[in-house]
């Protein structure tokens, strides 16, 4: 059995349209376990419950944004030791080096197609 059957991921953006394309992507990968969450709360409050070994998140989000959102998780014991991959439009090095110093495990820049997220994903969590 494959890391892929296994890998439980959750999705975390504000629009429908890219929680879609994500879910998709993911199970055109192969990746079967894909919960989501609107926002940085609701994320927060399902992983306390049942952590992700792998959180994909969007950065520009109302509430939480993305590093807020890894902030949370790095700061409590059940999450902690998520992965977490920031999805952004926009590549700032200010963002990407806020990520890192918080423990963010990756980035990835919109557009992506199915390739460059199992690229990212490998990345993180070893050969899928």
């Amino acid at each position: 059995m494959s890391l892929k059957d296994n890998l439980r991921v959750m999705i975390v953006d504000d629009m429908s349209t890219s929680r879609g394309i994500l879910m998709n992507t993911l199970y055109e990968i192969g990746i079967k376990h894909v919960d989501f969450s609107r926002d940085g709360k609701e994320a927060l409050d399902k992983l306390a419950g049942n952590p992700a070994h792998l959180i994909v998140s969007d950065y520009n989000m109302p509430g939480l944004d993305g590093l807020q959102l890894l902030k949370a998780i790095r700061e409590n014991k059940m999450t902690s030791k998520c992965g977490f991959i920031l999805v952004t439009g926009t590549e700032s090095a200010e963002v990407v080096k806020e990520g890192m110093a918080l423990g963010m495990n990756n980035y990835l820049k919109k557009p992506f197609n199915a390739e460059s997220l199992a690229k990212c994903i490998t990345q993180v969590v070893g050969p899928l």
